[in-house]
C-alpha cells in the first residue's frame, strides 16, 4: 500500500499524532490546540481549530505568516472566547462570533450574538423575554399564545383518555385556554398603570383599613385554585390612596400563578411603593384547593399570613389596633 494511500485512509486524529512538528518552532502551541479541539475527529483544517487558551503569538520568521490565515477566516465553526494576538509589541483583541455564513458577512442579516440580551440591554429593561435574541423583537400577545395553549390541552385531554373530538370537548381546550389567561391575567398589569394617578395629598395621618376583599389565584405548585379575602391597612404620610386602588393592587399579584406567603408580601411592599406610608400592614386567609380535593383533604381548613412592615411591626400597640379591626364583625 502507498504512502499517499495510508494517509487518505487515516482519520483527522491519526494524521495530527502522526505529523512531526517537533521543529516547529510553535510546536508546542498547535500541539496544545489540536488537542483541546472541540471536535478532534473534525477534518477541518488546523487554522480552524479553536485554542484552548489565549495565546501570546509571535510572528514566525517575523511575518507572522502562520496565524494570519486563522485571524482572517471568514466562518467560524463554533463560538470561540475572546483571542488576544500580540504581533511585534501590539495587542490586538477581537470578539469571536457564531457561525455565520459568507452571504450574511457581506451585508445579509445581521450575525446572531453571543450572549442572550438580558434585562440590562437597552430597549429590553421591562422585556419578560430576555432570552430572544432578536433586538427589536416584540413580546407576543397573550392573545397570540391562544393555539398553543388550546393545542396542550387537547393533548392533556388525550393524555387523560378522553377523546377531544366528541362534542363536549371540542371546544373545550380554547375555553380552557382562554380562562387560563383570564385567571393569571396580573401578568400583564403593573403598579403604575393601576394607580393611575389616584394618589392624593391629604393631612391625614390616621389609619386606613380596607378589609375583606376576595381574592382568587392559582397555586403554583398544581395549577389549581386557592381563595379567601385580604385585609389591608395602612397608616398615612400626607398622602392617601384612592380605597379601590387596594382591591385592584390585590388583582394584580392573585391574578398570577402564587403561593400565598409571596402574595401578601407583594401586596404591602406595592402599597408601600405607592403611598410611603408610616407603615403597612396586610393579612390573608386563603382556603387551598391543593388541600381540600387532593393530598390531606381537609375541606375545613383555612391558612391564613400576615406582613407587618414599619409601625405595624415595631409598635404592638398599632398592630393590636389593626388586628382587632380587621377581626371586628
Amino acid at each position: 500500500m502507498s504512502f499517499t494511500r495510508q494517509l487518505s485512509e487515516m482519520s483527522a486524529s491519526e494524521l495530527n499524532d502522526a505529523i512531526d512538528d517537533t521543529n516547529f518552532p510553535q510546536a508546542h502551541i498547535l500541539s496544545r490546540g489540536r488537542n483541546n479541539s472541540v471536535c478532534s475527529t473534525s477534518s477541518t483544517p488546523s487554522r480552524d481549530r479553536t485554542l484552548s487558551q489565549t495565546e501570546d503569538i509571535s510572528p514566525i520568521n517575523g511575518t507572522g505568516a502562520g496565524f494570519s490565515d486563522f485571524s482572517n477566516s471568514a466562518t467560524m465553526a463554533h463560538a470561540r472566547p475572546k483571542l488576544v494576538l500580540k504581533t511585534n509589541g501590539i495587542i490586538a483583541e477581537r470578539e469571536e462570533t457564531t457561525s455565520v455564513s459568507s452571504s450574511d458577512s457581506s451585508g445579509g442579516r445581521p450575525k446572531t450574538p453571543c450572549t442572550p440580551r438580558t434585562s440590562t440591554t437597552p430597549g429590553h429593561e421591562n422585556c419578560p423575554f430576555h432570552h430572544d435574541l432578536e433586538l427589536d423583537h416584540k413580546p407576543p400577545t397573550r392573545e397570540a399564545l391562544l393555539p398553543d395553549m388550546a393545542n396542550s390541552y387537547r393533548l392533556l385531554l388525550g393524555g387523560l383518555g378522553e377523546n377531544p373530538d366528541r362534542q363536549g370537548l371540542i371546544k373545550t381546550p380554547e375555553r380552557a385556554a382562554k380562562a387560563m389567561l383570564f385567571f393569571t391575567k396580573g401578568y400583564d398589569q403593573n403598579l403604575e398603570d393601576v394607580l393611575n394617578g389616584a394618589v392624593f395629598d391629604e393631612d391625614h395621618d390616621e389609619m386606613v383599613v380596607v378589609k375583606d376583599i376576595e381574592m382568587f389565584s392559582m397555586c403554583e405548585h398544581h395549577l389549581v385554585p386557592f381563595y379567601g379575602k385580604v385585609s389591608i391597612g395602612y397608616l398615612p404620610c400626607n398622602k392617601i390612596l384612592g380605597l379601590s386602588k387596594l382591591a385592584r393592587i390585590v388583582e394584580i399579584f392573585s391574578r398570577r400563578l402564587q403561593v400565598q406567603e409571596r402574595l401578601t408580601k407583594q401586596i404591602a411592599v406595592a402599597v408601600t411603593q405607592a403611598v410611603q406610608p408610616a407603615g403597612v400592614a396586610v393579612v390573608v386567609e386563603g382556603v387551598h384547593m391543593c388541600m381540600v380535593m387532593r393530598g390531606v383533604q381537609k375541606i375545613n381548613s383555612k391558612t391564613v399570613t400576615s406582613t407587618m412592615l414599619g409601625v405595624f411591626r415595631d409598635d404592638p400597640k398599632t398592630r393590636e389596633e389593626f388586628l382587632n379591626l380587621v377581626n371586628s364583625k
